[in-house]
Parts: C-alpha cells; structure tokens; sequence
C-alpha cells in the first residue's frame, strides 16, 4: 500500500516542477517520509519511467548534471486518479476511526 502512495506522492510533486531524485528524497523527507530508502524512490522512479514521468539530464549549477524528472500526460491522469481514490479512502478511513474512537 505505501508504494501506491509513495507513487502518487512523487507524481504530486513533479506535477509541481521537475525535480531531480534526491531532492525528491528531501522534498519527501519534509512530509514525514524521512524513513523511506533512497533506493525505493529510485526504484520507484524507474518504474514510472513507463509512461508516468521522463527523465531528462540537465546542467546544475552544483556540480556534474543530474537527471529531472517531468511528469508527462498520463502521469497526469494517473495524479489525478490517485488523488481521488485518496480523498474517499482517507474518509473512509477517518469516518471508521472517528466512529470507533466515539465507543470506547
């Protein structure tokens, strides 16, 4: 299950702009996910590489180039799917603990 939400999450970010994949690391790390491995990010990159993002090499100002990573159309969609499934799923989910927090 955190793999599908690692996913949406990187999808969300490079929505926003290009990122390179430790500063995704550190952007993930801001929200709580500091205990994710690099190489599951890493690994989770290659995979979306499938149709969800494209990695191009670019210059950077600290040092050799690194590889951006931009978020194409169907990358798109699968953000906005995910993001719809989450507001049910995190209702759903409040609602159980919320009515249950309410009997003990």
């Amino acid at each position: 299950m955190l793999k599908g939400i690692l996913q949406g999450c990187l999808l969300i970010l490079i929505n926003q702009r290009p990122y390179y994949g430790y500063a995704i690391s550190q952007e993930l790390s801001r929200y709580g996910f500091a205990d994710v491995p690099k190489g599951t990010i890493y690994q989770l990159l290659m995979s979306m590489k499938k149709g969800l993002i494209i990695g191009k090499m670019q210059p950077s100002k600290d040092g050799p180039q690194r590889k951006y990573y931009y978020i194409t159309a169907n990358g798109k969609q699968a953000r906005q799917t995910f993001l719809n499934k989450w507001d049910t799923l995190s209702l759903n989910v409040n609602d159980l603990i919320n009515e249950r927090r309410n009997d003990s």
